[in-house]
This record gives C-alpha cells, structure tokens and sequence, in this order.
C-alpha cells in the first residue's frame, strides 16, 4: 500500500502535543515574542476579522472573564489579519459603545504567516476567511488543546476556562477528567496497566472514579 504524499499547497497542521511555534508580532499593547509567556498557560484565539459580529460578542465575553483566566496563571492573546490601526479601532469602538475594556492584546498576521505556522488554513489562502481557531498552550509551550470553528458559530468562554482547569487538574493530580467535569468534582483514575490491577479492582476496573480530596 502507498500513500500519497501531502499537496505542497497545504501545510501540515499543529497537532495535540507539537510545540507551538515561536513567532514575533505587533499587538495592541506593543511588541510581542510568544516564548516570551514560557512559564505561563496562554489561551491563543483567532478570528476571521474585526469589527465582525461574532467575533465582536466573543471578545466582550473574553474581556469580561480576562480575571479568571489570570487567577489561573493563563495569557489571553487574539489574533487576525488585520492590521494594528484596525485592532486599535476595534477596541476603541467595543470601549465606547458597550463599555467593555479588552485586557488582552491582539495580534496582527496581515501576512498570514503565523496562521500559516499554527495550521489554521492552506499555504494559498489569500485571507483569513478559514481562521477560527483555539490553541491552549501549556508553560512549558506544548499545544494541549486545540478547537476549530466555523465563522458563524460563537466559542464558549465558559467552555475554554472549564477546558484551562481540567488540564491543570490532569497535570496536579495525575488524574483524568470525566464527561463536563467541573473543578471540585471527582476526576477519575488513569488506564489500568497490569491483569493484576483489573483483578483486583473488580468489574468496574474500566471506571475508577478517586476518591473526594479532604479540604
């Protein structure tokens, strides 16, 4: 059997555990080098445009919960093809008009070439129209998550902040997540490994819920 290698019109895109790409950039709030947040979670977020209605409603969100994100020692950073003069406009304008100040800086990628090396859309594309993408991004700079959206479809901020504890969570206890799990509730052990293991533990030894840390 042979496989046919990759169209050279398409990069390879980043995957679950690949290090993310260092890159340098201008941004709202100046400069930026993104090794520069090595020691930190960063949560990095595209959107097709500014000034866009979806994109608009998910920022004010974002803004809004930038704190909780900070408790949790997690750099927010937006990012498009729009030009720096564009991203200052836009926050100026969610400023005035809804009384909504963003904390976070946004990038501009007028060249693509960071949405080029983060995998969000083919080597040819001539515009961001593809780019709605999110990369949770852990402090030693490995990508831990990654989710993709269609342009008409608004991301979860309560979603992304519940996505940011259970790694945290996954990497303090050694533990595993369950279906909506939520910080405070019980997480649930890793793959048995041995027969012995599975023996001992009973018919359930496929679902091992730990036990409730005494606070």
């Amino acid at each position: 059997m042979t496989v046919s290698p990759p169209a050279e019109s398409f990069l390879p895109s980043l995957r679950i555990g690949d290090r993310a790409p260092d890159f340098s950039a201008r941004t709202t709030h100046g400069e930026f080098i993104m090794s520069a947040l090595r020691g930190h979670w960063v949560l990095l977020f595209a959107h097709p445009a500014d000034f866009t209605p979806v994109c608009t409603s998910e920022f004010i969100a974002l803004a809004r919960s930038a704190e909780e994100f900070q408790q949790r020692d997690c750099a927010l950073l937006g990012i498009s093809a729009d030009s720096l003069p564009a991203h200052l406009a836009w926050v100026n304008a969610i400023r005035t008009q809804f009384d909504v100040h963003v904390p976070f800086p946004i990038i501009e990628d007028p060249s693509l070439a960071v949405a080029k090396a983060y995998g969000m859309l083919d080597s040819t594309a001539q515009d961001s129209a593809t780019v709605r993408s999110v990369f949770m991004i852990d402090p030693t700079g490995i990508v831990r998550a990654i989710l993709n959206y269609p342009a008409t479809v608004g991301r979860s901020v309560p979603e992304l902040l519940r996505l940011l504890c259970a790694l945290q969570e996954v990497d303090r206890a050694g533990a595993l997540t369950p279906e909506s799990w939520q910080p405070g509730q019980r997480t649930i052990a890793p793959p048995l490994q041995t027969q012995a293991a599975v023996e001992k533990a009973g018919a359930k030894w496929f679902f091992q819920p730990m036990p409730r840390e005494r606070s």
